[in-house]
């Protein structure tokens, strides 16, 4: 059971951390452009949104309730407006930073803690796939414990607090490169951030939408 346990908490943590989806191309977007600090806001609150549906989805499961997860009418709302905020999203990376010119001083614009902390929850919890992952994570650990609910959010508690610590290891590593960017090749990381977020929403609306109907 213990190396069953460990074993299904290192695969859990691996993809949650290693997925190349919207939130992970912000975190290390966010990491590179305004450092450590701010990065590591947004990582606590796409691990806080993952928290809460960890469990939403453990209640769901208790109750054999999931079919609001699988409902073809729920996923299509969330895909919709999950698509069009990261379309949203990815527009305001093209905004174009000042460039300093030398002995100049800019004023380099700082989100507010509160601003990241909500853009990585909801860049996070609006992704229907997100939803999908967490009910499989649930769905194959819960036997492993029992079906005991309490067991489930330690265990998960404890699983979430190690894919905080490898976020924030990602937003270390990113706030480092920092330093050897130039202004140049941080917008284009802007443009490649932005492009990339605008291109999972135009998808998210088309699966949801276009190929719904």
């Amino acid at each position: 059971m213990i190396l069953s346990l460990i074993s299904q908490t290192l695969v859990i943590v691996i993809f949650l951390t290693f997925s190349f989806g919207p939130a992970f191309f912000a975190l290390i977007n966010a990491g590179i452009k305004h450092g450590y600090k701010s990065g590591s806001i947004l990582a606590t609150g796409v691990v806080l949104s993952d928290f809460v549906l960890c469990l939403l989805i453990i209640v769901l499961v208790h109750y054999g309730a999931t079919n609001f997860i699988t409902d073809e009418k729920s996923q299509r709302f969330m895909g919709i407006i999950a698509g069009i905020l990261l379309i949203v999203f990815g527009a305001l990376y093209f905004k174009k930073a000042p460039v300093s010119k030398k002995d100049e001083e800019v004023d380099i614009y700082v989100p507010s803690a509160r601003a990241m902390l909500l853009k990585g929850f909801f860049l996070n919890i609006l992704n229907p796939a997100v939803w999908l992952i967490w009910l499989g994570n649930v769905t194959a650990v819960s036997k492993t414990l029992h079906y005991s609910m309490v067991s489930m959010i330690i265990y998960f508690g404890i699983t979430l607090g190690l894919t905080l610590l490898v976020e924030l290891a990602k937003v270390s590593v990113a706030g480092k490169l920092k330093k050897i960017l130039t202004d140049k090749i941080m917008h284009n990381v802007n443009i490649i951030t932005g492009v990339l977020l605008i291109i999972f929403g135009v998808v998210l609306i088309y699966n949801h939408y276009f190929e719904s109907t």
